[in-house]
């Protein structure tokens, strides 16, 4: 039985709230960059270029890619055989996000109530995913979530005889009613099948893979390419000036479900899709 303290669970929240806040990840980095080289429309390319500008800028400074910091997502995956020394996991984890946005100068977004709405001053509380799984570490993934892009996803529930052309006009749809208020290029995660809260939680999931990688399936990864050649046709672009680049890329994961339902959550990110991991 290994010992991980609630002090390590802490310092290790604050520092990744830091950097995912603060530093893209390479593959949607170099994703923004190929785009650039690619795009056609002058002002699609110049709106690139100028993401491209802040988000090294911002990693050079340790300032935040964008003002909206967001309300901290944090997926934890804890080992079976590691034991949590020094307090509660959950309140570590709370701890080091209040920690991690006061340290870093981070925006303060998180409401006590959606009716009240008062501020809750420290970013608290998180939005935590808790799995078990095999082994004697903790891996925890912090993705800062902005509002431009959550207030345009989606839920729908099927019927049991969908279609993937009808699942992926779906997406599409989505995608084009959101327009330019995500602030695209788009990440789109996709969860389908489970419950309607499995679907949403796997169509969260789908904004922290890396968004170079397809889905092993193979016919899911080929709804994945459709879906993203469709999306690009609509002509938003780059923060909505017109372009190829609307999304670059769509994670699409399924689950197992009832025989009766077929339900669907896509989840908009935004060019800033943040998350950051670390291993302990």
């Amino acid at each position: 039985m290994r010992q991980i303290t609630c002090e390590e669970i802490t310092a290790a929240v604050a520092r990744l709230c830091v950097r995912a806040a603060t530093v893209l990840t390479p593959d949607v980095a170099m994703a923004i960059e190929l785009a650039s080289e690619s795009e056609p429309s002058e002002a699609g390319r110049a709106a690139l270029e100028d993401m491209m500008a802040n988000f090294k800028c911002a990693a050079m400074e340790g300032l935040p890619i964008c003002q909206d910091t967001g309300i901290a997502v944090v997926f934890a995956e804890v080992g079976q055989d590691a034991h949590i020394t020094g307090g509660l996991f959950e309140e570590a984890v709370t701890e080091g996000v209040r920690k991690g946005y006061a340290e870093g100068y981070l925006r303060m977004s998180v409401l006590d109530d959606p009716f009240r709405r008062v501020n809750t001053g420290d970013t608290t509380p998180p939005v935590i995913h808790t799995r078990i799984v095999a082994g004697d570490a903790v891996r925890l993934t912090v993705a800062p979530k902005g509002f431009g892009s959550e207030n345009m996803s989606a839920m729908k529930t099927f019927l049991p005889t969908a279609t993937r052309e009808e699942v992926m006009d779906f997406i599409v749809e989505t995608a084009a009613k959101a327009g330019a208020n995500p602030c695209p290029p788009v990440i789109v995660g996709v969860g389908i099948g489970g419950t309607v809260e499995r679907a949403a939680l796997l169509a969260k999931w789908g904004l922290v893979k890396p968004i170079d990688r397809r889905n092993p399936d193979p016919d899911y990864a080929d709804m994945e390419r459709k879906t993203l050649e469709r999306i690009n046709m609509l002509g938003i672009g780059p923060q909505g000036f017109g372009g190829r680049h609307t999304a670059l890329a769509v994670n699409i994961t399924a689950a197992p479900s009832h025989i009766a339902g077929f339900p669907c959550v896509v989840n908009m990110g935004c060019h800033v899709t943040r998350h950051a991991t670390a291993v302990l």
